[in-house]
């Protein structure tokens, strides 16, 4: 019978693929299965994180709705070692504006999906009662959407997959989930939420880094340290780019914060940061503001 007429077995399929990535000529990408643990371990020293990735219609936490919900929670010893995820929250959410064709086409996300969907406060804040710390792979997107959805985020420390990970110390290049996750070994079904996260907390458990730490126990190290933000207010408006580039992001000033780019930076590149800003974009001495980040209010916008 010829082989395109049944379906091989995995164990077959597995072998296929260990005696490919056996040779220097291939590398082969496997479907991502999630390490779904069948009871929450117990026992000092371990917590309890929460991954959540959103669909929204759009990019502004003050005008955009969230359509989509994921969260899935982990359980991690604190020295960063990852034991496993257990049962996900998904929800779907009927926005109150359009949901833009951009949008529909990324997600599937599409009205007739999302009608007479909802999602309480409630039921989110309870699931996420547990959790020690939350990640997001870009917290400063979803960490807002989340804090005016339901204020349990407000109080909760953040930290970021994208952004508290040294990824090319690990030999990856670029910080994109999808992208990462190819590097890594694996695909999945990615811009759907849960999918997101699990493939997230897939790539906290590498340990290609220095001295063979895990993505995992390098994130808590950066989210238990207490950052800076430094606010480029009245910088020339052609070297925007040049901002947005570097990771500035803009407030229009309608929170009563600074109408200005600002980053958040780790303590130790405060200076080096100045420096930047001095040379590179007001070209003179000049006094910069910078403000201590809790971990508790690190990618939130109420600062």
């Amino acid at each position: 019978m010829p082989v395109d007429n049944f379906l091989l077995p995995n164990r077959y399929l597995d072998a296929l693929a260990n005696r490919l990535e056996a040779s220097e000529d291939y590398r082969v990408l496997r479907r991502l299965r999630p390490s779904v643990l069948s009871d929450r371990p117990e026992g000092r020293g371990l917590r309890t994180g929460l991954f959540v990735d959103l669909e929204t219609t759009g990019l502004d936490p003050q005008q955009d709705e969230i359509i989509e919900i994921g969260m899935v929670p982990f359980i991690y010893r604190i020295d960063g070692i990852l034991l496993g995820t257990l049962p996900a929250f998904s929800r779907l959410r009927e926005p109150s504006i359009p949901v833009p064709s951009l949008v529909q086409d990324l997600t599937g996300l599409t009205p007739e999906r999302l009608a007479g969907q909802t999602v309480s406060a409630d039921d989110v804040a309870a699931f996420a009662s547990d959790a020690s710390l939350v990640i997001a792979h870009n917290a400063a997107f979803d960490r807002p959407f989340l804090e005016r959805f339901c204020p349990t985020f407000v109080n909760k420390p953040w930290a970021c997959s994208m952004e508290d990970v040294p990824w090319e110390q690990a030999g990856f290049e670029g910080r994109k989930l999808g992208h990462l996750g190819l590097q890594a070994g694996f695909f999945f079904d990615g811009h759907r939420a849960v999918d997101d996260c699990q493939a997230a907390i897939a790539l906290l458990g590498h340990t290609g880094f220095l001295e063979s730490r895990s993505a995992l126990s390098l994130l808590l190290e950066r989210a238990r340290t207490i950052w800076k933000r430094l606010w480029a207010e009245y910088a020339p408006f052609e070297l925007k780019d040049i901002l947005k580039a570097r990771g500035y992001r803009w407030n229009d000033g309608s929170d009563g914060r600074p109408k200005a780019w600002f980053v958040d930076r780790p303590p130790e590149e405060v200076e080096d940061e100045i420096l930047f800003l001095r040379t590179e974009i007001y070209q003179r001495e000049i006094d910069i503001t910078v403000r201590p980040v809790e971990a508790g209010d690190r990618f939130t916008r109420r600062i």
